[in-house]
């Protein structure tokens, strides 16, 4: 299955093109920039390299907006005498005296933006928003100048040339930084490189001002007043829904802006109105007239982005984002989505008439609305399968499910995980933090953010606060986040949570792992290919429903029972189940989003041109997109994402080739197959191509077919 989060951080960090953070700098700027840099970080906590225990952790406790402008400023100007001093080094250029400080530079500004990331994504108050507007166009305008630098470039351009003779992972390398420069317009001229940086920062600020709306449309509620009103809701629902209405401040119950409040309450409602009300209140985040509008911001970005790819010699925004991708190019990703769409609307055709005809039997006259969908299915499900997830909730207690991936990562990988909150600084009362270990040997740190609250944004995501490597001999550490929104329960209440949001914690926590396990000598090399980068988390969610973990951990939180083989019976049948709904909401978003990105003069009305590709891929009336336009943050307030959401689907056929691997070996836990993923798919990172990096795990290239199995269409319904 798919969880479709994003995984970087706040528009700023994303722009911030700069080496992963760590405890030191090898190359320290000279003179009066010297004494500054020193006195700066005497003074402000900001700058300082990271202390403490695990190679130093994050000083969560220091950070204050008002000690970021000061921070930002001298991290800028210590990175950019640490690159003049490789652009001006008059020797040859060589991988030891070009590539070697250049992995090296930039530490300081990966702390700061780290820091400054992380509060953005979770604590974004009005003060850091401020920030955000500021910097994010510098901090572009910083990176630029990396790439515009002329001397650079020309040794980097000397190392390419001579590459041959090189280690694998040190041509790897080079090729990689060199394509990264080439790509980002390195080799423009002065007048071209003037205007692209213009975009650039344009572009930055647009980021930065489209998540501020979203936010702020997200925070907000639909306030129940009537107990009446909430008819069909099961109590540790009830219990939620008040205990959000007391966290601001409200009587009656609050039904937050946010998936893990909303779906739920979709699902069991039965106040149709009211329904109606929460739907459309989750689906016009970003799309209510007024100061939170995006859709101008959105007009602005893509007109931009098209601009961009045109100045750098490509046919339209997508055709540049998927340089160095898996797939390679928009036709490729679109030839496998157009390959599963017409399965999945055809699958909803048999989803709406299963749901019409329980309405019609239960004297309902209506026509299936896309907030209804959720509620008929779950009528449809339980009718089938005699499943309700009601029966299914209590079993899923948040604690047990966290304890249930530590121990799944033990399996698999012989990791443990020992609880040091407290032992650390955090930024937020509700963070917990676990020491990982192999054996006796350090691994890394797990953070972990749990609850949806003010100022956080919605979804799910991982965060990386500093990554693996060891080029330099310090044997630095990882230390990696996840950050979900499930919703707190009564003061003293277990929080239970959905199947759904089980999934989502492991396959977040996926991420993590990939972080934790990683070998990967040079921070150049740690990132993977966007439609790669989702692969090990998807698989992840497969333990969820395995037998040893839900006999271990899927206990009844009142009774303490494991899930009886009866219920576990009835959940395997079902999980085909609405895979028409799932597979539609998010394909249409990875279809919207390509055909955005590949118009060649970004001209757009984002309503209009929302409406128009839905007809034109025949979308059914009954479901809305995932992720609206209006709120879509995986393409809006970054460029990670965009042209890239068609990701999840390439990686699921990757994941599910690589379930079914496990599932003919007879052993979930096979040791060998566990073995293989981490040798070929976890720790190398992007040190090696990671399609051949698949076919040495798994003796070939990945099946559609597995793809199907998985969201039960018919082999023969894709052609």
């Amino acid at each position: 299955m798919m969880r479709y989060e994003l995984l970087a951080g706040a528009s700023l960090l994303a722009l911030s093109t700069v080496a992963c953070a760590t405890t030191t700098q090898r190359v320290a700027p000279t003179g009066a920039a010297a004494t500054a840099a020193s006195s700066a970080v005497t003074e402000n906590p900001l700058l300082a390299p990271w202390t403490g225990p695990y190679g130093g952790v994050p000083p969560w406790d220091r950070v204050r907006p008002e000690d970021f402008p000061e921070a930002f400023q001298m991290a800028i100007d210590t990175r950019r005498a640490e690159i003049e001093a490789i652009a001006k080094n008059r020797e040859r250029a060589t991988f030891q005296n070009t590539f070697i400080p250049l992995q090296d530079s930039g530490r300081q500004l990966g702390r700061v933006g780290t820091l400054f990331g992380v509060m953005t994504s979770n604590v974004n108050t009005p003060a850091y928003q401020a920030l955000d507007r500021e910097w994010s166009p510098r901090l572009a305008a910083a990176s630029d100048e990396i790439t515009f630098n002329e001397s650079l470039f020309r040794r980097i351009e000397a190392v390419h040339a001579g590459r041959a003779g090189l280690p694998a992972e040190q041509q790897r390398l080079v090729e990689r930084t060199y394509e990264q420069f080439v790509r980002s317009g390195a080799r423009l001229n002065a007048q071209e490189k003037a205007e692209l940086g213009r975009i650039n920062q344009q572009l930055a600020g647009l980021f930065s001002d489209f998540s501020r709306k979203v936010l702020a449309d997200e925070n907000t509620w639909v306030h129940i007043e009537r107990e009446a009103d909430l008819a069909g809701l099961p109590e540790s629902l009830r219990a939620s829904y008040r205990a959000a209405a007391q966290e601001r401040g409200l009587t009656g119950w609050a039904v937050v802006n946010t998936r893990s409040s909303v779906d739920p309450f979709l699902t069991f409602a039965d106040d149709r109105a009211l329904r109606e009300r929460v739907w459309n209140a989750f689906k016009s985040r970003g799309d209510n007239g007024g100061e939170n509008d995006t859709k101008r911001t959105i007009a602005e970005i893509v007109k931009l982005r098209a601009e961009r790819a045109e100045l750098l010699g490509y046919d339209s925004h997508a055709h540049w984002r998927m340089q160095g991708t898996m797939a390679g190019t928009p036709e490729r990703a679109q030839e496998l989505m157009r390959r599963v769409w017409p399965a999945a609307v055809a699958r909803v055709r048999e989803e709406v008439a299963d749901m019409q005809g329980i309405a019609a039997r239960a004297g309902q006259r209506i026509t299936v609305e896309p907030w209804d969908y959720l509620y008929y299915a779950e009528k449809v499900r339980k009718e089938r399968y005699d499943l309700d997830q009601n029966e299914v909730k209590p079993y899923f207690e948040l604690n047990n499910m966290i304890k249930a991936a530590f121990w799944t990562a033990e399996q698999l990988y012989g990791l443990t995980f020992h609880e040091i909150t407290g032992q650390v600084p955090v930024f937020h009362p509700d963070v917990r933090v676990w020491e990982v270990k192999e054996g006796e040997r350090h691994v890394g740190l797990f953070y972990g953010d749990n609850f949806a609250r003010t100022g956080k944004r919605s979804g799910a995501w991982a965060s990386t606060y500093r990554g693996h490597e060891a080029f330099t001999g310090r044997g630095i550490t990882p230390l990696s986040s996840n950050n979900n929104n499930f919703v707190k329960g009564a003061p003293g209440e277990p929080v239970l949570i959905s199947r759904d949001d089980a999934e989502t914690l492991f396959h977040e926590f996926g991420h993590a792992l990939h972080s934790l396990l990683s070998e990967v000598n040079y921070p150049g090399l740690a990132a993977t290919p966007r439609d790669y980068v989702e692969y090990p988390s998807q698989v992840m969610e497969h333990w969820v429903l395995t037998r040893p973990v839900l006999d271990r951990f899927a206990r009844h939180y009142q009774t303490g029972e494991p899930m009886p083989q009866a219920l576990v019976d009835k959940i395997k049948a079902s999980e085909t189940f609405n895979q028409g709904y799932a597979t539609t909401e998010y394909l249409s978003a990875a279809l919207v989003d390509m055909a955005l990105h590949t118009l060649p003069d970004g001209e757009v009305d984002a309503a209009a041109f929302e409406r128009g590709s839905l007809a034109d891929i025949g979308m059914p009336r009954e479901i809305a997109m995932r992720h609206r336009l209006p709120h879509f943050n995986h393409l809006f307030t970054s460029d990670a994402y965009s042209a890239g959401y068609y990701s999840y689907l390439w990686s699921e056929v990757m994941d599910a080739d690589t379930w079914q691997a496990f599932e003919e070996s007879g052993n979930v836990f096979d040791p060998e197959l566990a073995r293989r993923v981490r040798r070929y798919i976890l720790a190398p990172g992007n040190s090696t191509d990671r399609a051949e990096a698949y076919r040495q795990f798994r003796g070939r290239d990945p099946e559609i077919e597995a793809l199907l199995e998985v969201r039960g269409f018919p082999t023969g319904s894709i052609k």
